[in-house]
């Protein structure tokens, strides 16, 4: 079972070489570590503010490059800092009341990561080539990239390593775990090592990077608590865009499934993915966005720059990464206003979910099923119930029947065109 604290969790996502302006390589940077991840106390109030309770950290492990290339998962990368930086940030955080997350990146490594060098030197039968995956005769690169070599999760070796790296940096502060690429060596080979940190740190709080396939049977199988629900995050901005919510009609019904078993983690963006703000040509979208991903049941993450609208475009070149990964300024007060009203919306709706914590696990039910309106049936366990309505066609929609607790427009007496509405019947 999940700790208890996981389900009344808003994460707050941040990619801190991004975020903090690293240079682009260690290669690049200089001997000495420069303590960046400290520019993160700075922005903790504005995380809260927001609504968020946890901070989900991208990769700040010695990398080579990018973060998901590691060198070495027990040093801090010194583009970030020394051990002593992480350690002030999570004594930051505790006082705020902040959870910290982790990215764990260990179903690959840099190639040139020791181990990966001591692997090769030994060969595929070794003690030492154990350690990686090969195929006829020459290690694996992880989805194509000769820079991430597989690391063998079937290999007791490697598994215990995992096992150290996590209970190292849990003693350090680390309150949960992002297992990045988690789908790739499948849920069986996770178990062991679930199991494990289950055993040495007792509400430790797991999520498994997983893209495609049956959420519910990889948590069971792997001893996970959570997956990233890739499959909600499609529904989302492409029912919208496309003015067609019965897709996002289904997804919410297998939504409410997977709610039977676990608690999904939700997100609209991340580190991987097109700006949700660059998903649309009409920007009044972005509200039916924050509104689904802030009441939807599941534990919603926001990934830093969508509450300030901020776009960009995932592409697959060299460096296709970095406009979703940009540089934010110094102090929250550095950024420019374009995006403020965005984040108030956040701040309201964020705020409507924490008077409502049944939210969390509410069962979901779509009605008033139309193309471009819908209506979304939040039901608690105790008689709870809110309706989020929808509308995202050009001509305003009758209300449903109750107490208007938020709206686009509070006044109208309908949804207006492009709107939406949060009513306690």
């Amino acid at each position: 079972m999940p700790a208890p604290w996981s389900t009344d969790m808003i994460w707050w996502h941040v990619y801190p070489l991004g975020f903090t302006g690293a240079e682009r390589s260690l290669a690049d940077a200089g001997q000495d570590p420069v303590p960046r991840l400290a520019q993160l106390e700075e922005w903790l109030d504005y995380a809260v503010t927001l609504g968020a309770n946890g901070l989900l950290l991208g990769p700040i492990f010695r990398s080579a490059t990018h973060g998901y290339d590691t060198l070495d998962h027990f040093q801090i990368d010194p583009r970030l800092g020394t051990t002593d930086t992480f350690s002030h940030l999570v004594a930051a955080c505790r006082s705020k009341g902040i959870r910290v997350a982790l990215d764990g990146v260990f179903n690959h490594v840099s190639r040139d990561n020791e181990i990966v060098r001591r692997a090769i030197a030994g060969g595929p039968d070794s003690p030492e080539g154990r350690w990686i995956t090969w195929v006829d005769g020459y290690p694996r690169y992880f989805e194509g990239h000769e820079s991430l070599v597989e690391l063998n999760l079937a290999e007791p070796a490697v598994i215990r390593h995992v096992i150290s790296v996590v209970s190292h940096w849990t003693d350090m502060g680390a309150d949960a775990w992002r297992f990045d690429a988690a789908y790739a060596p499948g849920p069986d080979a996770w178990r062991p090592i679930t199991e494990a940190i289950t055993f040495l740190h007792p509400g430790t709080w797991m999520l498994g990077e997983v893209i495609h396939g049956d959420y519910a049977d990889f948590v069971k199988r792997s001893g996970m608590h959570t997956v990233t629900q890739y499959e909600l995050w499609k529904a989302i901005w492409s029912s919208i865009a496309t003015k067609n919510f019965w897709e996002l009609a289904h997804s919410l019904s297998r939504h409410k499934a997977m709610l039977e078993q676990f608690v999904p983690y939700t997100f609209v963006g991340n580190h991987d993915t097109t700006r949700i703000a660059s998903q649309f040509d009409d920007q009044r979208h972005l509200e039916h966005v924050v509104a689904l991903l802030a009441l939807l049941p599941g534990i919603p993450s926001v990934y830093s720059g969508d509450e300030q609208a901020f776009t960009g475009v995932k592409t697959e070149s060299f460096f296709g990464d970095d406009a979703i990964r940009p540089q934010f300024p110094a102090h929250p007060y550095d950024l420019l206003p374009f995006g403020r009203s965005v984040y108030d919306l956040h701040q309201r709706l964020l705020g409507l979910r924490r008077r409502h914590r049944w939210l969390w696990t509410a069962t979901v039910t779509t009605r008033e099923l139309e193309n471009e309106f819908v209506v979304i049936e939040l039901a608690g366990g105790d008689g709870e119930r809110i309706d989020l309505a929808l509308n995202i066609c050009d001509q305003p929609h009758p209300l449903p029947q109750g107490t208007v607790l938020e709206a686009s427009d509070p006044l109208a007496p309908a949804v207006p065109p492009h709107g939406w509405a949060v009513v306690e019947p």
